[in-house]
């Protein structure tokens, strides 16, 4: 065979298989033997994979191991995915360290959209985060936000400067423990908090963290990484204090007594007897577990995320300060009820939400099917990942990206409910974030009660324009460097 024969069956070999493969996928960047495009995404995929969309464009493909993975980085990749092809993606691709929990098919964030995944998001939306049942309970969340106040008041007393993200994330695991078991679960003096922070952050970290195991599955039985090693013991010390209220209570139900909490605990329980074929004791805790963590893990990193953009800004933080005083006065404390008069604190948080979303990457989605997505096809069994991080620095929806602007939200019907998709901090569509409602809330009051509480001030020496803004990626964002601040 000639050299031209040669060359011309190599060209007609290369036509064939520029032909038979799946040359409609969406673009992305040349990968690389074995690995792809891992080495792409760095120690902030969040950030990287907005780069990346900067030349491979909204919809793209990234070979990650042996993982097809499509990125969506706009609101209308966002609306194609999460809600024209919902039911398409209605599945999630779940880590393997996530996998590693008990029953982990019981969870609500991670499961399977089957029906048994639809009765546990039909139970948070007609009975476990209704207006009525928030509001019955409210009481004991202001009650929580009293001694988070009483405590800042001690220690800005004995140490002048405060650990924000500290105090934030223990008053959160209480207004979501009182929320769900009518029991604090830190002790007034917060002293307990530290254990329960470093349990939901070890879990938060370690499902966030790139694991070989998810993607390059033949290696999943040996747990390379010891990821699934390191992470199992904090799942199952949650277990066990979800255990020890639950022993509770049922003690309690069981003695006949009349007085009932009515708060979500009794709710699962009531489940749990009525409708056994889907709610036992065993998978109500996933439920339980992803409420818990979700809760208290996102709401204090919101809560940290604002009060830093607000110090940064001054004149921001004085215009909320002013606006607390006019409508509430110095008399008495925030309720929940108040946030409807507070335009501006409301735009404070939703600003905070745009540039800090909770979770930067919403839960990864698998493709049930191939469908056709902004004229590519994503292939079957493609994990899908929708970056809220990039979709809410997108100029193309607002102005000055970067910049901290609460006044972009005043006399904006833009919302978080998941209606725009310019702007989807909780996600969207069928697997929107569940607790949404309690979450919202608890972000409001808190942020309120230490603004009209105190004069806040950054420790001599740290200029505003100097404070660290870093990010630290994990399933959810919080900040690299705690914030210190000194309440006046």
């Amino acid at each position: 065979m000639d050299i031209y024969t040669l060359l011309l069956c190599i060209s007609l070999l290369f036509i064939f298989l520029r032909r038979s493969s799946p040359r409609s996928i969406p673009p992305g960047p040349i990968n690389l033997p074995i690995i792809g495009s891992l080495h792409r995404l760095g120690s902030h995929p969040n950030q990287s994979l907005f780069e990346l969309a900067k030349i491979y464009g909204p919809l793209m493909t990234l070979r990650l191991g042996f993982v097809t993975t499509v990125i969506a980085s706009s609101a209308e990749t966002a609306k194609q995915i999460l809600q024209t092809h919902e039911q398409t993606f209605s599945d999630r691709t779940v880590p393997d360290v996530v996998a590693s929990q008990p029953n982990p098919e019981s969870t609500l964030a991670w499961a399977l959209g089957d029906s048994r995944w639809r009765n546990r998001r039909r139970l948070c939306n007609t009975q476990l985060f209704t207006v009525q049942r928030l509001n019955s309970l409210q009481h004991l969340r202001h009650q929580k936000v009293e001694q988070l106040i009483e405590h800042i008041n001690k220690q800005g007393v004995s140490v002048s400067q405060v650990n924000i993200g500290q105090v934030a994330f223990a008053t959160a695991l209480n207004l979501i423990s009182t929320t769900i078991f009518s029991k604090d679960i830190v002790d007034p003096d917060f002293s307990t908090a530290q254990e329960f922070k470093d349990l939901v952050w070890r879990i938060m970290e370690d499902s966030a963290k790139p694991n070989l195991s998810d993607y390059f599955p033949m290696l999943k039985r040996f747990d390379l990484q010891g990821l699934r090693k390191h992470i199992r013991p904090s799942y199952m010390r949650l277990h066990e204090i979800f255990d020890e209220l639950i022993d509770k209570r049922m003690e309690a139900r069981a003695s006949g007594s009349s007085t009932r909490s009515g708060d979500l605990l009794d709710v699962l329980l009531d489940q749990c007897e009525e409708n056994a074929s889907y709610f036992s004791r065993q998978n109500i805790k996933p439920l339980i577990l992803d409420l818990f963590i979700a809760g208290s893990d996102t709401s204090a990193i919101t809560t940290e995320w604002a009060m830093a953009e607000l110090l940064r800004k001054p004149e921001a933080l004085q215009k909320t300060r002013r606006e607390l005083i006019k409508v509430i006065g110095s008399e008495r404390a925030v309720t929940e009820s108040d946030v409807d008069q507070l335009p501006y604190l409301q735009a404070v948080v939703k600003e905070t939400m745009r540039l800090h979303p909770a979770a930067p990457l919403l839960l990864p989605y698998k493709a049930k099917n191939d469908v056709k997505i902004c004229g590519y096809t994503v292939p079957k069994n493609a994990q899908v990942l929708v970056n809220a991080w990039a979709i809410g620095r997108d100029p193309k929806f607002w102005s000055d990206p970067f910049l901290f602007c609460p006044e972009r939200f005043l006399d904006s019907g833009l919302d978080y409910r998941g209606r725009d998709f310019e702007y989807i901090p909780f996600g969207t569509g069928r697997r929107i974030c569940p607790g949404l409602p309690l979450a919202v809330r608890m972000v409001h009051l808190m942020l309120a009660s230490m603004i009209l509480s105190f004069d806040w001030k950054l420790p001599q020496g740290i200029n505003p324009e100097d404070l660290d803004m870093q990010e630290q990626f994990g399933t959810t964002l919080k900040k690299a460097v705690p914030l210190y601040a000194i309440p006046i």
